[in-house]
């Protein structure tokens, strides 16, 4: 067993596919799967539970998940610790947020860090920041850009850095949904809605709802990412409550075939950070990152 073998294990433990973790991983399918099939030789148990729709983790599989993270990070302490005692940082970091954060937030904390560490390789991967809080706990990430959690886990620390305003935006072209929502007094319970699957703009929408009293809206779909929602609408499925820094960053073809409407509150702003766990602020690199932020 060796530390490759365990990082293709905990991506596939995270994804549950293995097409999408033989892609990210850099190895073919076939590979990834050898490898898997010669870690559950050395444990002689079966690590994951495969049919022809899903991947799930065993008991065995849990308990090397564990292993695996424990195991990563302390190799990347000792790594931290052996390699940073001279004057410059080096290394890999490795930063998770979406791809709206990439575009509005990332680039000046980026160009800041780099000023100081050029020798520090930044890794960046995006996706729904939804996920950022699951990404640092799995160590899949070291740092991560998200909205702050109504319930933040203690091992988890957040330094605010922005506020986000959340609007909701119909299609502008003319459609069935954009005649519903011109109306004087529009009917919410017969207008479809796009949500995200789940984070802190989910919560602030579960509220919008409450509000007006919703109690069995017209959902059109789920998506995972607000970029995809934006889209949607911009199709005319539907409306959505996003977040406005979305919406300001989008491709203007998109922009350009969406409203906002003004004459309905999209309640509180959301607290924008980075996230990090705890324990791992020992780290020079991390440290270094977490220290710039706080300046």
């Amino acid at each position: 067993m060796d530390l490759r073998d365990l990082k293709l294990f905990l991506h596939l433990a995270e994804s549950r596919h293995f097409g999408r973790s033989a892609k990210a991983m850099y190895v073919s399918p076939s590979t990834l799967s050898r490898q898997i099939q010669r870690l559950e030789e050395e444990l002689a148990q079966p690590l994951f539970q495969r049919d022809n729709r899903t991947v799930q983790l065993t008991d065995a599989g849990e308990q090397l998940k564990l292993f695996a993270q424990q195991t990563l990070m302390q190799y990347q302490q000792l790594r931290s610790s052996l390699g940073q005692s001279g004057p410059a940082l080096s290394g890999e970091l490795h930063l998770f947020c979406s791809v709206t954060a990439a575009y509005s937030h990332m680039p000046p904390i980026l160009d800041a860090f780099r000023a100081q560490h050029p020798l520090v390789e930044i890794k960046l991967t995006t996706g729904d920041p939804a996920d950022a809080v699951e990404k640092i706990q799995s160590t899949e990430a070291d740092l991560a850009i998200a909205g702050r959690p109504e319930n933040l886990p203690g091992s988890i620390d957040f330094t605010k850095i922005g506020e986000i305003p959340m609007i909701l935006i119909a299609p502008s072209l003319p459609c069935a949904v954009r005649t519903q929502v011109s109306q004087p007094h529009p009917d919410w319970s017969q207008i479809p809605f796009i949500l995200p699957e789940h984070g802190p703009a989910r919560k602030r929408i579960d509220t919008w709802f409450k509000h007006h009293r919703l109690l069995a809206p017209l959902i059109y779909a789920t998506v995972s990412g607000h970029e995809a929602i934006v889209s949607m609408v911009a199709l005319g499925c539907g409306i959505a409550l996003i977040p406005a820094v979305v919406v300001d960053n989008s491709p203007e073809p998109v922009r350009n075939r969406i409203s906002i409407l003004d004459n309905v509150a999209g309640g509180a702003p959301f607290d924008l950070g980075v996230c990090l766990q705890k324990k791992r602020l020992n780290e020079p690199l991390i440290n270094a990152f977490w220290h710039l932020l706080s300046r």
